[in-house]
C-alpha cells in the first residue's frame, strides 16, 4: 500500500472561518491526513470555490474543494472518508449532534479540535473578547477596550474572526488602517459592521485567512493583541485575559450552543452585559448561572445603552428598522438595538419589511421565521447589497433607523431620511472591567 493511500482521509465541515484555521493549524502540513473537501453552511454562495494551493500548502498542489454540505454523506462514501470535522460556531448542541449522526450513519469518525490543538501562541499579550451567543455585545466591549488601552498609551491591534468570503489567496493576511482600504478590499457588509468602528477608533485592524502569518504581522505593530470574536467561538490565539460575554435578555442560552459553552467554561472574566434592559431578578439568577458553571470567573456587570442620532425625527413616523446582520440571523435575535430605540422614541410604526421584501431578502426570512418586524443587514456581496437597497425602496416608510456599527448610508442608495442608532458599552457596577483589564496590566508589568 502506497504512502498516499495510507493517509487518513478527512472532511472539514464549515462556513469559510474556524475550518479553514483548523485546517492551517492541523492538518495543512501533516503528511498522515489528506483533507478531500471543505463543506460549507451558514453564509451564501461559499461553495463551489476551492481552497487555493497558495494556502494549502505543498501536499494540495491543486488546493481543496468547498462543497455544500447537503452533500456530506454523498462526499463520505464517495471518497472513503475516515473522519469529519466539525467546524463552525453558534448552532445548538442538538444540531451538532444530528451532524455528528449523519457522518456516523455514513461510515466516518466526527471530530471536534479543541483549543490547545488550534489556538496559537503571539509574542505580545492578548485579550480575547467571545460570547456564548452572536448579540451578546462583544463588539461594543471590543471598542471600549481598545479606547481604554489606547489612552494608557498601548499600541493595540485589533484581530477579527475570520470573515473570507471573497478571493482567498488575496485575504491571507489582511490589515485595515482606514474606510479606503476597506473599499480597495471590496469589504461585504458583514466585514465593514466589524472593521469600520475599530478604525473609526484609529487602531489597526487585521483578518483573513492565514491567522499565524496574521498574528506575526500584527505583534510587530502593537504592544498588545486584542481578538474580537466572531459568533460564539472561542479564540484562535492564546489568550493571557480571557473575556467572555453572556447576555442578560437570553439566560437560557448559557449552555445551549457551541462552542459557546465550552468558552464560557474557559472564561478569566464573565461580563453579564444588557442589565439596563433586564429586571435585577433575571441579572441575579444569570449571575448564580455563571458562578455553578464557571466558579472561578471574575463576573462584570455592563449595559449596553443605545442612543439616536436624532430622535425628534424618529417620532411619530412610520420607521423600517434595519438591524445588524448576524445578531437577527443566526443570533437568533427577533431584534435589536434599532427596534429598542425606535420604539424608545415613540415611532408611529415599525413597519415589517416582509411585504416589501425582494426575493433575496425574502429567503432569509423563510430561512430564520423567528426574525421580528426588522430588517437584517444582509449584505455578503453586491447582489445581497442590491436586495438590501431595493427592499428599502420598496417600504412605504418616512424613516429609516440603522442600528448596524457602519455608516450604512455610505453603502446603501436610498431617498428616505436615515438615522443612526448606535449602542455602546457602559460599566453597570463593581468590579468594573476597568478594574480587571488595570490588575492584568500590572501582572504583565511585574516580573516574573
Amino acid at each position: 500500500m502506497s504512502e498516499q493511500d495510507q493517509r487518513r482521509r478527512v472532511v472539514i465541515m464549515g462556513a469559510a472561518g474556524r475550518d479553514f484555521h483548523n485546517f492551517n493549524t492541523v492538518y495543512r502540513d501533516d503528511p498522515a491526513a489528506e483533507v478531500v473537501a471543505f463543506t460549507a453552511a451558514q453564509i451564501p454562495g461559499i461553495e463551489g470555490r476551492r481552497y487555493p494551493a497558495a494556502l494549502a500548502g505543498t501536499l494540495y498542489p491543486d488546493g481543496i474543494p468547498i462543497v455544500d454540505e447537503a452533500e456530506l454523506e454523498d462526499l463520505v462514501r464517495r471518497d472513503a472518508v475516515d473522519r469529519v470535522v466539525f467546524a463552525y460556531s453558534d448552532v445548538t448542541h442538538e444540531t451538532v449532534m444530528h451532524k455528528a449522526s449523519r457522518v456516523l450513519a455514513a461510515g466516518a469518525d466526527f471530530v471536534l479540535l479543541g483549543p490547545h490543538r488550534t489556538m496559537l501562541r503571539a509574542k505580545v499579550p492578548v485579550i480575547a473578547v467571545t460570547a456564548v451567543r452572536t448579540g451578546c455585545g462583544k463588539s461594543q466591549v471590543s471598542r471600549w477596550l481598545s479606547r481604554y488601552l489606547r489612552e494608557r498609551g498601548l499600541r493595540v491591534a485589533a484581530i477579527r474572526h475570520p470573515m473570507p468570503y471573497g478571493d482567498l489567496a488575496r485575504q491571507t493576511v489582511q490589515r485595515f488602517e482606514s474606510v479606503a482600504d476597506l473599499d480597495i478590499a471590496d469589504c461585504t457588509i458583514e466585514e465593514r459592521e466589524e472593521y469600520e468602528p475599530h478604525i473609526a477608533l484609529g487602531n489597526l485592524v487585521f483578518a483573513g485567512v492565514d491567522y499565524a502569518a496574521i498574528v506575526e504581522s500584527a505583534a510587530k505593530e502593537a504592544d498588545l493583541i486584542l481578538w474580537d470574536g466572531g459568533n460564539n467561538d472561542f479564540s484562535f490565539i492564546r489568550p493571557d485575559l480571557n473575556i467572555v460575554l453572556v447576555d442578560a435578555l437570553r439566560p437560557d442560552q448559557l449552555t445551549t450552543h457551541h462552542p459557546g459553552e465550552a468558552a464560557l467554561r474557559m472564561a478569566d472574566v464573565v461580563v453579564i452585559n444588557k442589565v439596563d434592559a433586564a429586571g435585577d431578578r433575571q441579572v441575579a439568577a444569570i449571575e448564580r448561572a455563571v458562578r455553578g458553571i464557571d466558579p472561578e470567573a471574575t463576573i462584570v456587570r455592563a449595559a449596553s445603552p443605545v442612543t439616536l442620532d436624532d430622535p425628534d425625527a424618529v417620532e411619530g413616523r412610520r420607521v423600517l428598522v434595519v438591524e445588524d446582520g448576524p445578531t437577527i440571523t443566526h443570533g437568533g435575535m427577533p431584534h435589536g438595538a434599532g427596534y429598542v430605540a425606535a420604539k424608545a422614541a415613540g415611532a408611529a410604526e415599525i413597519l415589517d419589511p416582509r411585504p416589501f421584501a425582494s426575493p433575496e431578502v425574502a429567503e432569509v426570512f423563510r430561512h430564520y421565521p423567528h426574525i421580528g418586524p426588522v430588517l437584517p443587514a444582509i449584505g455578503y456581496g453586491a447582489a445581497q447589497i442590491a436586495a438590501l437597497e431595493a427592499t428599502i425602496e420598496a417600504a412605504d416608510a418616512d424613516l429609516v433607523v440603522a442600528a448596524t456599527p457602519i455608516d450604512f448610508g455610505r453603502l446603501i442608495a436610498t431617498d428616505k431620511p436615515l438615522v443612526r442608532a448606535r449602542y455602546a458599552y457602559a460599566e453597570a457596577g463593581e468590579p468594573t472591567l476597568a478594574d480587571v483589564v488595570d490588575g492584568f496590566a500590572i501582572e504583565l508589568e511585574t516580573p516574573c
